[in-house]
């Protein structure tokens, strides 16, 4: 017989048992995050840390590659982190294609976070410059990560294209607005069988739990936690956040009902 203070099934955990997969590679944080707007080298690698984070991401454009110069990627442990060059700053497929062959040739390996953006205002993704682009480097030999439009036809095609993951947004970039439309994440997550990685918008932790509570395999964010009052604080907060999304994910939410349902079983009520 079971004690009643032990649970019948196991309850998931989110340690060694809980991986993913990204271009063959075994990762188990589920919280990707960038290295810009931080005050400093120093407080951008204890955020790294703090954040649990494996995959970092880095700007090619961004970055000093003059021998000697000090940069972000000063703050990554190569035995602990992946890094993951981006295209940001880039607005033709052309441009996004260069920076790309650049950061390969730099030696930053063939995973590659592709941005091309449409607007300087808005900064959302110009996607049918980035279908371009995509197809492209993957021809080419690159793992491709697509930030995206939130949409599921352009998701399928770019997993259609040989892309490694999608990246749909879940608001502009450096908005914090949280995820503007989760109806067409949900479409996504149906429509495509590689993993979903929410990229842009988030604003707190509660954002980041609600991505992986819709069943998204990761979520990826900078100014969130760079750009708050505390940023290595933040960045434990959003560890927290993703690590309570999934487990709710896993353990299977009630359904939404419009009227109440008593907590308390209506038998053997004292008359």
């Amino acid at each position: 017989m079971t004690p009643s203070n032990v649970p019948a099934e196991p309850v998931p955990v989110l340690e060694r048992d809980d991986s993913w997969q990204l271009a063959g590679r075994t990762l188990w944080s589920r919280l990707l995050v960038g290295t810009g707007k931080y005050a400093s080298i120093d407080e951008t690698r204890r955020a790294i840390d703090e954040s649990g984070a494996e995959i970092v991401t880095v700007a090619v454009r961004r970055v000093d590659l003059t021998a000697g110069a000090q940069t972000v990627l000063d703050a990554l442990d190569p035995q602990r982190h992946i890094l993951l060059p981006n295209t940001a700053a880039c607005y033709t497929a052309d441009d996004a294609i260069r920076t790309a062959m650049l950061a390969r040739e730099a030696g930053m390996g063939d995973l590659i976070k592709l941005e091309v953006i449409g607007s300087e205002r808005t900064l959302l993704p110009d996607n049918e410059a980035l279908l371009v682009a995509a197809a492209v480097l993957v021809k080419e030999g690159f793992h491709v990560l697509p930030y995206c439009g939130d949409d599921a036809v352009l998701c399928k095609k770019l997993e259609d294209l040989g892309c490694a993951a999608v990246m749909p947004l879940g608001a502009p970039i450096g908005t914090g607005l949280g995820l503007r439309n989760k109806h067409n994440l949900r479409l996504i997550l149906e429509e495509v069988s590689v993993p979903v990685l929410v990229d842009a918008g988030v604003g707190t932790a509660s954002h980041a739990a609600e991505a992986l509570e819709l069943g998204c395999t990761a979520v990826l964010m900078n100014t969130a936690i760079a750009g708050a009052r505390d940023p290595v604080g933040m960045a434990r907060a959003m560890r927290l956040g993703v690590q309570a999304g999934r487990l709710a994910w896993l353990s299977g939410r009630i359904p939404a009902k419009p009227y109440a349902t008593a907590s308390s079983p209506m038998t053997g009520l004292i008359e």
